[in-house]
C-alpha cells in the first residue's frame, strides 16, 4: 500500500470534507509539504498551486516567517477575549495598521476567523445601522448571481451558486440576487454598456423589494468562485451611485481581491470607488492562521458609538492574538515585496500565455482576468458562446486531466481559474500554461 493510500483509508474512516463527496476523496491527494509556489503530495510528487491554496496563500507555502510570527506570540499570549472591556496589543497595532492601508472612510474594524464570518458580521453590521439610525425596516440584502460569501447560513442565503442551496434550504428570508456583469454573457439593451445596464438591475431589484426595506448591496469586486468575472470599468460607480440615491450600504467582499491579488492593494480602487463596508480575509495571513474581518466607514462607526447599548454580535475568536500577529507580519511581506505590482506584471504574463496558448482552440470561448486572477472558460460552440451540457462534465475531466499533468486548482462548471501565489515564478507560469493547454487538448480534441 503507498503512503496516500494508507492516509486515504484513515481520512475516509474519520473525516468529513467540505463538498464532501466519498467517491471523490477515494482519489485525492493527500498534501504534505509545500514551497513557495509548489506543494507535494505523500507520494513525493510535485504539482504547481494554481490557486494558492484556496485564492489564500498569497505569500506562497513554506514561509518561516509567518511560523515565527506565530510561535512567538503563542509564547507571550495565546488567547485573551477580544469583548468589550477587553483588548490586545496586536489587535490594536492590526487595526491601526488596516485604517493606514484600507479605503480613506474607513478607519474601524472587526476581526473574525474568516470570510464566511465576515459576511454574517457584514450582515448584522448593516441592520444594526439602519436599526439606530431609526429605519428598522431596513433589513433586506441584494447581491449577485454567482456570487460567493460563504456558506454559514446567513452567508449562504447570500451566496448566488445555487449548487449550495438544495440540501440547506430554506434560504434565510430577505435575500435576492441580480445577474453578474459578465462581459461576456451580459446582454446589455441597444445603445446602453454593459456596465451601466448591469448596474441598473441594482436599481431595479432595490425598487422591486422597496427602498425602504433594503440594507445592503453585497458585491466581490471581481467575482472569484463563480468564475474570475471582471465588472466593466462603469459598473461599479453607477452602483455607488445607485447604492447613494437610495439609502442602501455598498459591502465590498474583498475576501479574494483584497492586499494585492488583482493588482491594486484593494480592487474597487480600480474604479475610484468606497464602499460602506468592506470583508476580507484569505491573504491577511496568507492562509498560514483562519482570519478575516470587517472594515466599516466612519459614519457606520459613528452610528454604533452613539447607540448607548451593545452591538450583540459576540465572537470568541475576535481579535485572536496569534491571528492579529500573523496578520501584521503577512501585511509586511505585502509590502516589502510588492504584492499589488507583482500581481500586476505577473498577471499579465499569464494572461498573455493562456492567449498565445489557447486563443484559436476552437472551444476556447474567453480567457479574462484582473491582476493575478485569471479564468478560461471552454463552450461547445465560440460563435453562439453556448456551453457544454452539464452532464457532459468537461471542466471537471480538465480539470482532473491537469492535475494528472502536475497542475492543481478549481473550475466553476467548465471555467478553469486560476489565482496562483504571488510569488509564483515566470518558469512556473510557463509550465502552468502548458499543462492547462495539454489538458484541454486531451479532453477536447
Amino acid at each position: 500500500m503507498t503512503a496516500t493510500a494508507d492516509l486515504l483509508t484513515r481520512d475516509i474512516a474519520h473525516l468529513i470534507h467540505p463538498l464532501h463527496e466519498e467517491p471523490l476523496q477515494r482519489n485525492a491527494r493527500v498534501w504534505v509539504k509545500g514551497d513557495g509556489a509548489i506543494l507535494t503530495d505523500a507520494d513525493g510528487r510535485e504539482y504547481i498551486d494554481g490557486l494558492a491554496g484556496l485564492w489564500n496563500v498569497t505569500a506562497g507555502h513554506g514561509r518561516t516567517e509567518l511560523a515565527e510570527a506565530m510561535r512567538e506570540q503563542a509564547a507571550e499570549l495565546a488567547y485573551v477575549s477580544g469583548y468589550a472591556g477587553s483588548s490586545n496589543p496586536r489587535a490594536i497595532e492590526l487595526a491601526e495598521r488596516l485604517s493606514a492601508l484600507c479605503y480613506r472612510s474607513i478607519n474601524r474594524f472587526f476581526f473574525t476567523s474568516g470570510g464566511g464570518e465576515a459576511t454574517d458580521s457584514s450582515i448584522k453590521m448593516a441592520r444594526a445601522y439602519w436599526k439606530l439610525r431609526g429605519r428598522p425596516n431596513k433589513t433586506k440584502v441584494i447581491s449577485r448571481i454567482n456570487g460567493y460569501h460563504g456558506v454559514t447560513l446567513a452567508a449562504m442565503s447570500a451566496t448566488g451558486l445555487s449548487r449550495y442551496w438544495p440540501l440547506f434550504e430554506p434560504l434565510v428570508p430577505g435575500f435576492s440576487h441580480i445577474p453578474a456583469p459578465d462581459p461576456y454573457r451580459y446582454e446589455a439593451p441597444p445603445g446602453e454598456s454593459q456596465g451601466v445596464a448591469a448596474a441598473n438591475e441594482l436599481e431595479r431589484a432595490i425598487l422591486r423589494e422597496g427602498a425602504d426595506t433594503v440594507a445592503m448591496f453585497i458585491a466581490e469586486p471581481v467575482q472569484g468562485a463563480g468564475g474570475v468575472i471582471v465588472p466593466p470599468d462603469d459598473y461599479f460607480p453607477r452602483i455607488r451611485e445607485i447604492c447613494d440615491r437610495y439609502d442602501v450600504l455598498l459591502v465590498a467582499d474583498e475576501v479574494i481581491t483584497g492586499f494585492g491579488r488583482t493588482g491594486r492593494l484593494f480592487a474597487l480602487e480600480h474604479w475610484g470607488v468606497e464602499p460602506d463596508i468592506m470583508q476580507f480575509a484569505k491573504a491577511i495571513t496568507s492562509g498560514y492562521f483562519p482570519f478575516g474581518g470587517i472594515g466599516i466607514s466612519d459614519r457606520v462607526a459613528e452610528a454604533l458609538d452613539e447607540a448607548g447599548e451593545p452591538w450583540m454580535h459576540a465572537y470568541t475568536y475576535s481579535a485572536h492574538p496569534v491571528g492579529c500577529a500573523v496578520a501584521l507580519r503577512t501585511l509586511r511581506i505585502i509590502e516589502d515585496e510588492r504584492f499589488p505590482e507583482q500581481a500586476a506584471a505577473k498577471g499579465d504574463e499569464l494572461l498573455a500565455r493562456l492567449e498565445i496558448a489557447l486563443a484559436d482552440h476552437p472551444h476556447v470561448g474567453n480567457i479574462r482576468g484582473k491582476g493575478l486572477m485569471c479564468a478560461v472558460e471552454l463552450v461547445e460552440d465560440r460563435a453562439t458562446k453556448r456551453s457544454f451540457p452539464a452532464d457532459h462534465g468537461i471542466g471537471t475531466a480538465v480539470l482532473r486531466a491537469a492535475l494528472d499533468r502536475g497542475l492543481v486548482s478549481r473550475v466553476k462548471a467548465d471555467t478553469y481559474v486560476l489565482a496562483p501565489p504571488m510569488v509564483i515564478t515566470s518558469a512556473q507560469i510557463e509550465r502552468l500554461v502548458q499543462i492547462l493547454a495539454e489538458a484541454i487538448r486531451a479532453v477536447l480534441d
